[in-house]
């Protein structure tokens, strides 16, 4: 970081489902009983999802300001924005909703609690520290890779294609292609009035509606018909903001086109990091 003028910080552990997998469960609920199998749940959760992105965050600020870097972008989520059932039903999310850390803890959404911590303590530190520090929040990310292997949102996308998952959950998505991200980062470190938070998110729509489009434009894959309605939040996003900086975004046909044609192009295969349970079979033994 030494003799950087900005910083783009984007990492952050992703897991797939659930810490309470059902094989996970299993093991803790053998060894395990009551309020220590929760404490179990929590100390997993803390030790490979929160402290990594928390802790990890403001390492990379403490070294920032060190350094005396001028503007750091920080990649958050929408999902630090969205997961708050407090929040009026008749009013479109903006910058000022955070996700409900209680409610996200109390849901085991540690994903979204771990997004929501490290950015709130991100920029409460930008402001003592007095260190430039903008957030971009994306929603789901969809479009071409420009690495081998795949990633969460894409792999997502695999499922879907391979009807993969049956019977799927009616929910409300929220999508972006990782192109117009790009340019929301830049945007947000070029722009001098750029400040705060900046939701990034292009379309909204159903899953089965979202399925049937996928279907009109790639006939040939093998989906899956049976959705199931669920009671989610009405977390309708605005990007208002981002867009008085200049963005723009793509459609969502475009979007959809460029990333099968890149999962067919190059195979689409899963990366064998997300063989996980194993792994956490082996961590919980050793942490229970």
């Amino acid at each position: 970081i030494s003799g950087s003028e900005g910083v783009f910080h984007t990492a952050c552990p992703v897991l797939p489902g659930k810490l309470s997998d059902p094989e996970i469960g299993h093991l803790i609920q053998s060894r395990t009983h009551g309020t220590d199998m929760n404490f179990a749940l929590m100390s997993i959760a803390q030790n490979e999802m929160v402290a990594p992105a928390v802790d990890g965050t403001l390492n990379v600020l403490k070294a920032c300001s060190e350094a005396k870097v001028g503007r750091v972008i920080l990649v958050s989520s929408t999902v630090a924005v969205a997961v708050n059932p407090n929040w009026p039903k008749d009013q479109i999310m903006d910058e000022n909703c955070w996700s409900d850390k209680e409610f996200c803890k109390n849901s085991e959404k540690w994903y979204c609690f771990a997004k929501t911590i490290a950015e709130e303590k991100a920029l409460n530190y930008g402001r003592e520290a007095r260190l430039d520090i903008v957030s971009v929040c994306p929603c789901l990310v969809l479009g071409p890779m420009l690495q081998p292997t795949v990633n969460a949102s894409s792999f997502g996308l695999i499922q879907t294609l391979k009807g993969l998952l049956d019977p799927m959950e009616n929910m409300f998505l929220h999508l972006v292609d990782v192109r117009d991200v790009a340019d929301a980062l830049l945007l947000a470190y070029e722009k001098p009035e750029a400040a705060g938070r900046y939701i990034c998110c292009s379309h909204g729509i159903k899953l089965h509606n979202f399925v049937d489009k996928l279907r009109n434009m790639y006939p040939n894959f093998k989906y899956r018909t049976t959705f199931i309605e669920v009671e989610e939040l009405d977390n309708r996003l605005s990007s208002e903001k981002l867009k008085k900086l200049g963005w723009k975004e793509r459609t969502l046909d475009e979007c959809i086109a460029d990333s099968v044609e890149h999962l067919i192009k190059t195979g689409g295969k899963r990366r064998k990091a997300w063989k996980l349970k194993a792994v956490w079979a082996k961590k919980m033994t050793q942490m229970i």
